[in-house]
């Protein structure tokens, strides 16, 4: 994969760089990241244990919202971009703090944010923007929530308003299921985040995950990703914050792509603009191409996880300066990403019990993996008193593989997956079976 119309001339200093979050998301993109030569080192606060096992990467023990103490360090380490991986953080208002503090930061401010840390606030922004989504009805009592449900015929999906780890949206089958949802949230399932609600009438087709690095004004698209967000096989069971990616998705060709750009991503840019929010990060889709075209689900202020793993091993070392420029509103408009013709596929180890309730502190064993276009990021691991790899997440492994199919792609990840064992290890093996052509011959 080459990034057009970026030249390392254009860069003063990219040496160092830091990252903040603690998850798979973060490790790969520092292992993204530090395959650039101009970089010397990538921070991760806090990051995890399989952090130091990344080339150049290095772990800040520090608490961010201890800000003056924050800035403080960033000066000493001569930080030159900051990346920010999680939602909360953004939603709390670091990057407007950083960049107060005169420091270049990948990742929008509270402003922005609001597009995922309320959805009903994104509902009303397609809405005024014409963006075609499902319709929705605000909700901040179960009373109402009640009379809505019982007076609509359509089936409906039931939304927490606030964060909620990718796990605060159910899709029930019956009216008794919705308003046993909306009784769960507003009984304090997701704490404040669950104080609103928002009811979507539920639209079919395939999801899609479609991302634009934004630097406030113009926009480039990574290549495009399909998740499995329900915890078992055959799509069933909970959702979960993500059960295995791949990427590029099949199902958008260049005229689905033309059309998504036209009616969602461009009208998005246009509406942030109008609402003067200078945009600075990445701008995640999510849609549905239901019979009618495509939808919005929702939106993120962020990468997706396990979408970013999966994506970030077809960047090439010029990934960085992208982020660079949209953190300084550079963006030309002409810069593309040309992808090789190699896929790559994502499948989550997880513990027993998420996305509920689950115990940590096992040891990890990892045997014999086949490290040729292969990865592993840890998502949810520390290490034990005695130095052992041990979980610490619901998510605990994204085990990642590149290959010319998907075939090739699985085969390797779920390969990988059988030297891999901790106490309760739990994952799907149908991760791309939309794409996977030996899957259906072998099930």
């Amino acid at each position: 994969m080459s990034i057009n119309s970026t030249s390392p001339k254009s860069f003063n200093r990219l040496e160092n760089i830091l990252i903040i979050g603690n998850g798979g998301r973060e490790n790969s993109l520092a292992w993204a990241i530090q395959k650039n030569e101009l970089v010397k080192k990538v921070f991760l606060i806090p990051g995890n244990a399989g952090s130091k096992r990344i080339n150049k990467c290095e772990r800040i023990k520090i608490d961010i919202n201890n800000r003056n103490e924050l800035v403080e360090k960033l000066n000493f380490l001569k930080i030159d971009l900051i990346v920010i991986g999680p939602e909360i953080p953004l939603a709390n208002g670091l990057a407007d703090f950083l960049r107060k503090k005169d420091f270049k930061v990948f990742g929008p401010g509270k402003d922005g944010a609001k597009i995922e840390y309320s959805k009903s606030w994104a509902k009303q922004f397609m809405q005024e923007a014409n963006i075609p989504t499902a319709n929705f009805w605000k909700v901040n009592s179960l009373e109402e929530a009640k009379n809505i449900i019982n007076s609509l015929s359509i089936p409906l999906v039931v939304k927490a308003d606030g964060l909620a780890s990718g796990k605060g949206v159910f899709i029930p089958d019956s009216k008794d299921e919705c308003i046993r949802a909306a009784e769960s949230i507003f009984n304090g399932k997701f704490g404040d985040s669950g104080n609103v609600i928002v009811l979507e009438e539920k639209i079919q087709g395939p999801e899609v995950s479609v991302f634009a690095l934004c630097d406030g004004e113009r926009y480039v698209l990574l290549p495009t990703a399909q998740d499995h967000k329900r915890l078992n096989e055959k799509d069933q069971g909970p959702n979960t914050g993500g059960m295995g990616a791949y990427s590029p998705a099949p199902l958008l060709g260049e005229d689905d792509l033309s059309r998504i750009i036209k009616e969602i991503i461009q009208p998005t840019i246009d509406q942030l603009n109008k609402k003067n929010i200078d945009y600075r990060g990445v701008i995640y889709f999510g849609l549905m191409i239901t019979k009618s075209g495509p939808k919005v689900i929702e939106y993120n202020c962020r990468f997706g996880d396990p979408e970013c793993q999966t994506i970030m091993p077809l960047m090439d070392q010029n990934f960085v300066f992208l982020l660079e420029k949209c953190s300084m509103g550079n963006l030309t408009g002409g810069e593309k990403i040309n992808t090789f013709d190699k896929v790559s596929g994502c499948v989550i180890a997880t513990s027993k019990g998420y996305p509920q309730e689950y115990q940590i502190g096992f040891p990890i064993k990892i045997g014999k993996i086949d490290s040729i276009d292969c990865q592993i990021f840890d998502s949810g691991t520390s290490i034990s008193r005695n130095g052992e790899l041990v979980t610490n997440g619901g998510r605990v492994l994204s085990i990642v593989c590149q290959d010319k199919d998907f075939d090739m792609v699985f085969e390797k990840a779920y390969k990988n997956l059988k030297e891999i064992t901790f106490d309760g290890i739990y994952f799907r093996n149908d991760i791309g079976h939309q794409v996977r052509k030996n899957f259906y011959k072998k099930n």
